[in-house]
C-alpha cells in the first residue's frame, strides 16, 4: 500500500487506524452503471457520449485499488468491476470496502437526510468502527422553515433546534459556500433585517436557503451554539461548488419600499424593475477560503475551532490561514483520491505551510464505499511519500515523522472533537 521504504515506526504510524473526521453516508442499495459513474465524478453530470468517468484519476484508482478488495485483479475493466459489485451485493461491498479503509471512527455529515444512505451508526457497524454525527446547519434550517408559521417562530425554533441537535453531535457543518459563496458580509445581521428575510423565506420554505441575510444569521447562530457546547465548526471550501440556482435576493431596504397598492415589491419584481441586480451565483472562485478572512478573524476571540474542508484547489490558501490563526484547521482529504497518483504534490503543499497540529485526515467520502477506502489509501500514500523524503534527507527524525503521522491521522481529530 505504501509506495516507499520507511522506518518501521513511521510505517506503523501511517497504517494505524484513522479518525475520518468528515465523511458522508454511502448507498445502502445496489447501483447501476449510470448512477455509479455519477458518483465517481464531482461534476454531477454524465460523461459525454462515447466516454466514461472511469477515464479519470479517480476512476482509474477504483479499478486499481478497490478491485482486489472485491476479489478481482487490479485494473479490472469497468464492466467486470461493476458486475462483481452487483454479484456481491451492496451490504457485502460496503462491509469490505469500509473495513479495508482502516478507520477507527467515522464522523458523519448526515445533513442530506437521504434514506438511501447509511446512517452514522450504520457506517460504524459496516466499517467495524465508532461513529458520531456532524450536524449540517442548512438542513436544520430547512426543517424549521417548513414547519414555522411566523417569522418570530422561525427565529426562536431555529436556535432551539440547533442547540438540541448539537447536544448529540461532535461538530457543526455549513455549506454556505454552495449557497452564496464565501465572500459574504462577516457581521451579524440586524434583527430587523433577519425578520424581513424570514418573512420572505416562509413564502417559499421548501426551496434551498440562498438569502444572504438568513445564511449569515444561521451561521452566527451556529457559532453561538458551537461556542456554548465547545464544538468545532466545519466550513466547506473549494470543490465541489455545485448548488441550486440562486434566485434574486432583494436588499432589505429595497424590499421595504411600497408600490402595487402599498405592498412591498417581490424579489422578482425588484429584479425586473432594475432596482436590484441578480446576485453572482456561487462558483469555484467564490469558494476560496481566503474570502473568509474577516469572518475567521471575528471568530478568533470566541475560541471556536474552524475547520476548512475540501479546500482544493485552494489548499495552499487554507494552509496559510491555519498557520495565521490559532483556531483554524485544515482538512487533508477529498482532493487526494481525486488527484490519485499526484496526491503527494497536494500533501507537500499542505505540509509546506500548515502547522502539523492543524492538519486532520478525512476521506470526504460520499455515496460510495470506494470513496472511503480511496481517501484513506491516498492519504497514507501521499503522506508516506512526504515523510520518506524528509527522513531520507535528514530533515526529520523517524520518531518525529511517526509522531506527526499519528497526529494527522487521528490525534488532532481526537483533540479538536474531544473524542
Amino acid at each position: 500500500m505504501l509506495p516507499v521504504e520507511l522506518p518501521v515506526t513511521v510505517r506503523d504510524a501511517l497504517l494505524a487506524p484513522l479518525v475520518d473526521h468528515h465523511c458522508h453516508g454511502v448507498h445502502r442499495d445496489d447501483l447501476g452503471r449510470a448512477r455509479f459513474e455519477l458518483l465517481i465524478s464531482e461534476g454531477g453530470a454524465p460523461a459525454p457520449p462515447g466516454t466514461t468517468h472511469f477515464d479519470t484519476p479517480y476512476g482509474m484508482a477504483v479499478r486499481r485499488w478497490c478491485a482486489p478488495v472485491l476479489d478481482l485483479e487490479p485494473h479490472a475493466p469497468p464492466a467486470v468491476y461493476l458486475s462483481r459489485r452487483a454479484d456481491l451485493g451492496a451490504v457485502e461491498v460496503n462491509r469490505r470496502l469500509l473495513a479495508a479503509a482502516g478507520v477507527v471512527a467515522f464522523l458523519v455529515d448526515t445533513g442530506t437526510e437521504d434514506l438511501d444512505l447509511l446512517s452514522a451508526a450504520e457506517m460504524g457497524r459496516h466499517g467495524g468502527a465508532a461513529a458520531d454525527e456532524l450536524v449540517r446547519v442548512e438542513q436544520i434550517e430547512q426543517d424549521v422553515a417548513e414547519s414555522a408559521a411566523l417569522a418570530v417562530d422561525y427565529l426562536d425554533t431555529l436556535g432551539e433546534e440547533l442547540s438540541a441537535r448539537a447536544a448529540r453531535a461532535v461538530g457543526l457543518k455549513t455549506v454556505v459556500a454552495t449557497r452564496c459563496g464565501l465572500d459574504f458580509d462577516p457581521a451579524r445581521p440586524s434583527r430587523g433585517s433577519v425578520i424581513a428575510a424570514a418573512n420572505r423565506r416562509l413564502a417559499a420554505p421548501r426551496e434551498p436557503l440562498t438569502d444572504p441575510v438568513l445564511l449569515r444569521h444561521l451561521l452566527w447562530s451556529a457559532v453561538d451554539v458551537a461556542r456554548e457546547r465547545g464544538l468545532p465548526l466545519q466550513l466547506h471550501t473549494g470543490f465541489p461548488t455545485s448548488a441550486a440556482p440562486v434566485p434574486p435576493q432583494p436588499d432589505p431596504a429595497d424590499a421595504a419600499r411600497t408600490g402595487n397598492g402599498g405592498r412591498g415589491l417581490s424579489a422578482s419584481e425588484l429584479l425586473l424593475s432594475g432596482l436590484v441586480a441578480a446576485p453572482e451565483p456561487p462558483g469555484p472562485h467564490r469558494a476560496d477560503p481566503v474570502r473568509l478572512s474577516a469572518f475567521i478573524a471575528a471568530l478568533q476571540p470566541l475560541s471556536v475551532p474552524v475547520i476548512l474542508l475540501g479546500c482544493y484547489p485552494f489548499h495552499r490558501q487554507a494552509a496559510y490561514l491555519a498557520g495565521l490563526h490559532p483556531h483554524v484547521y485544515v482538512d487533508v482529504g477529498l482532493a487526494l483520491p481525486h488527484t490519485a497518483g499526484a496526491a503527494a504534490r497536494v500533501m507537500e503543499d499542505l505540509l509546506e505551510l500548515a502547522p502539523f497540529h492543524k492538519l486532520l485526515f478525512s476521506s470526504g467520502s460520499r455515496g460510495l464505499a470506494e470513496s472511503c477506502l480511496l481517501g484513506a489509501l491516498y492519504y497514507r500514500r501521499a503522506l508516506g511519500t512526504a515523510l520518506a523524503g524528509r527522513v531520507r534527507d535528514g530533515e526529520w527524525s523517524a520518531a518525529d515523522a511517526a509522531r506527526i503521522a499519528h497526529m494527522i491521522g487521528s490525534g488532532n481529530a481526537r483533540r479538536v472533537y474531544r473524542l
